[in-house]
């Protein structure tokens, strides 16, 4: 019997869309859910064959063989919502950083264009852990990433900033935050084909994800909705690589990834052995 693939995804609502009904389409899979740091560990040690991981981990563990499933990603083109910087003090001004332990990406997009931006390297980084109330960091500014951040009162800080349109209006380019990823060796066969049609079918069912999990999540169902068919885009055409080839080497010159990397995308094994 073939073992199943090992697949995993996030819970965020940004991410839904993308393996929305997987498991009807793809019955032999195995899904998992877990944080994108989480999934990028599980990844490296070979628990999983294929997740949706932070970009910037992609970058990490590109010299292992890790292979990119080809036009998908979580990518906004301007204000995301779910990727925010909180600062008590003006931004030129943060000594102490506090960065949502959940995504490597988003971590590695704030130093980069707090560095771009204003010559800012913080003096001290920690983490804030998941679970943590933002309000209970004493940092001069805090990473939150994904729905918690879509609920952060600004009124109680100094400046707020949405970092994927930040990092728009800094690049004139959009900001790719995950990309499907495989682990070294593994064929997925039909899988790719089943992940386009979940995404086909999670943006026609936009509405219905929108109803479903927005009253749990505390936000009303028009934002959600708008959340997930105009704030976010789910491809990786060449403008998306452009910005994640801009993204690899700003990262590159601050030491938050190696140099050089190469994109590399995942084909079919028997494809790949017929020409």
């Amino acid at each position: 019997m073939t073992a199943p693939i090992r697949v995993g995804a996030v819970s965020y609502l940004n991410a839904k869309p993308l393996y929305h009904r997987l498991r009807e389409f793809a019955p032999g899979v195995s899904l998992e859910m877990d944080v994108p740091s989480r999934l990028a560990d599980r990844l490296a040690v070979g628990e999983l064959d294929l997740a949706l991981i932070p970009s910037v981990e992609y970058l990490r563990g590109a010299s292992s063989g890790y292979e990119i499933v080809p036009g998908f990603a979580i990518a906004a083109w301007g204000a995301v919502r779910s990727v925010k910087l909180f600062s008590h003090v003006e931004f030129e001004r943060i000594e102490r950083l506090a960065l949502d332990i959940g995504s490597r990406t988003s971590q590695a997009l704030t130093q980069v264009w707090l560095d771009a931006k204003f010559g800012v390297r913080p003096a001290r980084i920690e983490m804030l852990p998941l679970g943590v109330p933002v309000q209970e960091s004493t940092a001069d500014a805090i990473l939150v990433i994904g729905d918690r951040a879509m609920k952060v009162p600004e009124a109680p800080f100094h400046a707020t900033v949405d970092l994927a349109e930040a990092w728009h209006e800094l690049t004139g380019l959009p900001f790719v935050f995950a990309l499907w990823v495989a682990r070294p060796g593994v064929d997925l066969g039909d899988l790719p084909e089943a992940l386009a049609r979940s995404r086909s079918e999670g943006l026609a069912e936009a509405r219905q994800l929108a109803e479903t999990y927005g009253p749990r999540l505390g936000l009303e169902v028009a934002t959600c909705y708008d959340y997930l068919t105009r704030v976010l885009s789910y491809d990786l055409g060449e403008p998306e690589l452009a910005g994640l080839r801009r993204f690899a080497a700003m990262a590159a010159n601050l030491g938050l990834a190696p140099e050089g990397v190469e994109l590399v995308f995942h084909r079919r094994r028997d494809l790949a052995a017929s020409r």
